[in-house]
């Protein structure tokens, strides 16, 4: 059984690939477009548990956009730290599997970008460096706030 670890507000449960089938038709429509391919991911800490959700967004740039997410609770307490790697984790691995996917579809044109959830203001501003060289090592475009509307528009609406 293929396990349907995103969600989108119109089609529902999808798998990742199911996720990267509906981007292609979306690119598809309108292949002129200039796309960005956005992931994204932020937390909210509650009293039982972390929630964790990451976001995928196609955007179609002056046109509109599509998006999916998958959510997760950890049980277990993190430092802010932890978890702003944790959220940066998250958006690598299913980036690298897009990646992929992108590869073996001949779909190279479309370049993925990671927005975090730091900022110059803000608890997380002495993490920029070292969560953007994670993400940059790994041979993603990164984006930091007030630009990452992927993690602090998108993910975050999930995570409340």
């Amino acid at each position: 059984m293929v396990r349907k670890e995103f969600m989108s507000p119109t089609k529902g449960p999808l798998s990742l690939k199911q996720v990267f089938a509906e981007i292609l038709g979306y690119v598809a429509v309108e292949p002129k477009m200039d796309y960005r391919l956005i992931i994204g991911s932020d937390s909210q800490p509650r009293e039982e548990h972390i929630c964790f959700v990451c976001a995928i967004i196609v955007h179609r740039q002056g046109k509109g956009a599509r998006y999916f997410y998958s959510k997760r609770n950890q049980n277990k307490y993190m430092s802010m730290r932890q978890r702003i790697f944790y959220e940066a984790s998250l958006s690598l691995d299913v980036a690298s599997r897009l990646t992929a996917l992108l590869a073996e579809s001949g779909h190279n044109d479309l370049n993925i970008e990671i927005h975090l959830d730091v900022g110059k203001v803000g608890e997380t501003r002495h993490l920029i460096r070292e969560v953007v060289g994670m993400i940059t090592g790994s041979g993603f475009e990164a984006r930091i706030k007030p630009d990452s509307y992927g993690a602090s528009t998108v993910a975050d609406r999930y995570t409340k």
